[in-house]
């Protein structure tokens, strides 16, 4: 960070006077401190919609669901409609890609922060989560591969153990 933080320095000072020139090398530098934090959001915001996005995923994985049905409805037809399938085919991928992006950006990269393995339950419940997020990847990209709805069930399960696993039984 502090690197490039120097670099755009060089680049900005040799266009400006002493003065600007000593606001950016300030600017600059309060930039690459903030690297030195361990935030576990990307900004970070401190606006979080976990339910809304699993809300979302859920949305996808319905719309996953009719699109595969609709898929294996349309193959068995005698004449097919090969741009409907076409267009279900790449509705069930843009979705089962949806729940990935949710999964890796929003609840891998953001959420799930790492924990000190000397704390047991810490832990586990780090892993559980891990675990509920890998299965829901591997799902979905199952999803996209073929049209057995199996993988729904078993992504709609991942789900569920993630949020047992994340916001605690009720």
């Amino acid at each position: 960070m502090f690197a490039l933080c120097a670099f755009s320095l060089n680049a900005f000072s040799n266009n400006m006077d002493d003065d600007g020139s000593e606001k950016i090398k300030q600017l600059l530098t309060e930039i690459a401190s903030l690297s030195e934090t361990s935030p576990h959001c990307e900004v970070p915001c401190g606006i979080y919609g976990d339910s809304l996005r699993i809300a979302l995923i859920d949305e996808h994985i319905r719309t996953v669901e009719k699109a595969m049905n609709q898929v294996n409805e349309l193959s068995k037809e005698a004449s097919p409609n090969y741009n409907q399938l076409v267009r279900w085919v790449f509705n069930k991928e843009e979705h089962a890609k949806e729940i990935q992006h949710i999964v890796s950006q929003y609840f891998l990269h953001q959420r799930i922060k790492m924990v000190d393995k000397s704390d047991k339950k810490k832990y586990d419940k780090y892993v559980a989560q891990l675990t509920g997020l890998h299965e829901m990847l591997v799902y979905a990209m199952k999803c996209k591969q073929t049209t057995d709805l199996d993988n729904v069930n078993k992504l709609k399960l991942a789900v569920e153990a993630f949020e047992d696993s994340y916001f605690h039984k009720h």
